[in-house]
This record gives structure tokens, C-alpha cells and sequence, in this order.
């Protein structure tokens, strides 16, 4: 069994490499709404229908999640760019809820109104590695939106597919390949 890992600062840097959808996880229990940026989530199961979302453990949501055993994922557009940045931090508490406009599905899990999907979900299961707790949530409630682009999150930063295949043109054009030098066959006579 090999026991070594990759020092961290590698794994992130290969990690800004792979593009994700940029969501809201948002909880609510007691009164108390909490949520997060995230791009750790991804569809389970169909049958029945289930994601699985990652938090890290000192995200203070994290802790409401576990206690009120209910999120919801709200996929985000890119007009949503500025409120995916409050929620990653740059607000707190409340304050983040003040942009956008929040509405409750069955959970009580806040669910942004103009998000592209919102999937209201029950938490049936909870798995703990290292820093991070999976929520595996079975979907209880589905509310779709009209169609939008979605808001993604690749080399550091948010931006959409065009921006993205922008950069990996423009990377294209200013990396230099050089190949070796064909030789010339010469004839024999």
C-alpha cells in the first residue's frame, strides 16, 4: 500500500485545473440560516435522487447542516458572480442573505428565487474524512428556473464557458512547442 500523499499546495494547483459549477449550500435550523460557496457537489444516485456535497468542518455551516439534517444546493448562473462571493466569505451570517431573494421549499433550507436549480434535500447520510464532512442528501424538492449560463469556478477565479475557452485559446497561442528538426532522407545514387 503506498502511504505518501502529494504535498497540498500541488493537489490545489491541479485541482484549479478542473472546472466545476459554482453553488450555494444553504441550512436553516431553529431560525438560524447558514450557507456557503461550493463547488464539492455532485448528482448520487437517481434512483432515489441524492447528491453528495462536501463542507469542510470549519465552515461555520457546517455544524448547522449536521445539527438541522437539511440543505439545499442552489446552482448558480453567472449573474450570480457577486453574491457566490459573499457567501465565500466576504460576508457573514445574515448579511449574506441580503442579496438575492430567498424563498423556502419543504427542508426550510433557504432557496434562491432565480437560481438555474435549486435541490432542497434531507440529509440521510454524513461521512467524515480528513477536514471535510460528505452530506449525502436524499432530494426531497426541485425547483428549475429559466435557462441561464451557469456560473463556473476554474483556474482561481469564477467565469463562464466562453471565458474559460477564452483563456485555455489565448494560453494556446502564447505557449511555444518546439519539435526537433525532421531529417532530410538523402538519396542514394
Amino acid at each position: 500500500m503506498i502511504s505518501d500523499v502529494v504535498p497540498a499546495d500541488v493537489f490545489k494547483l491541479a485541482m484549479r485545473r478542473l472546472a466545476a459549477g459554482v453553488t450555494i449550500i444553504t441550512t436553516c435550523h431553529d431560525g438560524e440560516r447558514c450557507g456557503l460557496t461550493a463547488t464539492a457537489v455532485c448528482s448520487l444516485s437517481a434512483d432515489p435522487p441524492q447528491l453528495l456535497v462536501c463542507v469542510n468542518r470549519s465552515s461555520r455551516a457546517h455544524d448547522v447542516i449536521k445539527r438541522g439534517a437539511n440543505l439545499c444546493v442552489n446552482l448558480l448562473a453567472r449573474r450570480h458572480k457577486a453574491l457566490a462571493g459573499h457567501f465565500a466569505g466576504r460576508k457573514t451570517g445574515d448579511e449574506r442573505f441580503r442579496g438575492g431573494k430567498w424563498t423556502t421549499l419543504k427542508t426550510n433550507a433557504p432557496v434562491l428565487d432565480d437560481a438555474l436549480a435549486s435541490f432542497d434535500c434531507v440529509v440521510r447520510e454524513t461521512v467524515e474524512s480528513s477536514t471535510h464532512t460528505i452530506f449525502i442528501g436524499n432530494v426531497v424538492d426541485v425547483r428549475l428556473r429559466a435557462e441561464g449560463h451557469p456560473l463556473l469556478y476554474a483556474g482561481g477565479s469564477y467565469a463562464g464557458l466562453q471565458v474559460i475557452a477564452d483563456r485555455r485559446k489565448r494560453a494556446a497561442v502564447t505557449a511555444v512547442v518546439r519539435r526537433p528538426a525532421k531529417r532530410r532522407r538523402s538519396k542514394r545514387a
